[in-house]
């Protein structure tokens, strides 16, 4: 049993809604839901009622909601204890980011940071948008840097997390270069002859921003899914191979469109969407002080990231 499957299903006890908690706990509804029936498998029993609406439990599910309540309380406590012991000494930053931004700016993001604010001992989680949001809420990293887009945030309480942005990223179409080092591939397609579609899965953040593209675009798109993955890297190394069109962001790229192995695929036309690069960290508070490495790196980013306007050193007079 995994303890976001008790996360879960405590959630839905207290919104009474499928839709609301998957839209809570940063996940589609379908995989939400699945996320139940794997805790009752487990379990052995059904804890929800599926012959009514809305949402009620079972005599099971009433019992189980207290015990996973005891049971996600007291590891949460556990964790929590061996935490604060070992924060006020440990000078490793804990990063989630999700697996694209591994690799593409985390980098050269701690390589500038180091030459500017110092060694940087830090240890990263390579995850989905999905759970490394979840790290950060469930105290299990120091800072989450991720994607963001105004129609699909990632919603985090702003009274509880504070919010930097680091940079933004472009997502474009892209597919192999021919020996003239033109495109191989060009978007629009047309509706008798779709072409060949490079895909990521459904669950993926990436994949949610293609949708989008595809939403909005016009003229439309005619595209025919070959391959999916959830991984950008994947995609990029299948349209190296001419296997067909990819949606990347423009820092995965970088290298192989220098190189004329990969080439812009939307031939001037607006199949594009940009996304914010964002870095949280939970507030520090009396109670959850956080490292005191976490505080100096986040002070010194918010510093040099100031509009120069706000840097003004007031004079005494003005004062």
């Amino acid at each position: 049993m995994e303890t976001k499957w008790l996360e879960d299903f405590i959630s839905l006890v207290e919104t009474n809604n499928f839709s609301r908690s998957a839209q809570l706990r940063h996940v589609t509804q379908p995989a939400f839901s699945r996320r139940i029936q794997s805790l009752e498998n487990w379990l052995g029993t059904d804890l929800i009622d599926r012959t009514t609406f809305p949402t009620r439990l079972t005599p099971a599910g009433v019992v189980f909601y207290e015990q996973a309540l005891e049971m996600l309380g007291q590891i949460n406590g556990v964790r929590e204890l061996l935490r604060h012991k070992r924060a006020a000494t440990r000078t490793t930053i804990d990063l989630a980011v999700p697996h694209t931004l591994s690799l593409t700016f985390v980098p050269k993001w701690i390589t500038q940071l180091e030459q500017e604010f110092g060694v940087i001992n830090s240890r990263l989680m390579a995850l989905n948008v999905h759970d490394a949001v979840l790290q950060l809420v469930d105290g299990g990293c120091d800072l989450l840097l991720c994607y963001h887009h105004p129609r699909q945030p990632v919603q985090l309480d702003p009274g509880r997390y504070d919010m930097l942005v680091m940079g933004r990223e472009a997502l474009r179409a892209y597919a192999r270069c021919d020996k003239a080092r033109q495109p191989e591939l060009t978007l629009p397609g047309r509706k008798s002859a779709p072409l060949p579609f490079l895909s990521y899965t459904t669950n993926a953040y990436l994949g949610r921003m293609v949708d989008l593209i595809l939403a909005d675009a016009k003229p439309a798109l005619h595209l025919d899914k070959r391959y999916e993955t959830d991984m950008a890297e994947g995609l990029k190394m299948m349209a190296l191979e001419g296997r067909g069109i990819a949606f990347l962001p423009e820092s995965a790229v970088t290298r192989e469109v220098k190189q004329k192995l990969l080439a812009r695929a939307d031939a001037g036309g607006n199949w594009e969407i940009e996304m914010e690069i964002r870095l949280y960290r939970e507030r520090p508070s009396a109670s959850r002080p956080g490292k005191p490495i976490v505080a100096q790196l986040w002070d010194f980013l918010a510093e040099r990231l100031q509009p120069a306007s706000k840097k003004r050193r007031v004079p005494a007079s003005e004062r």
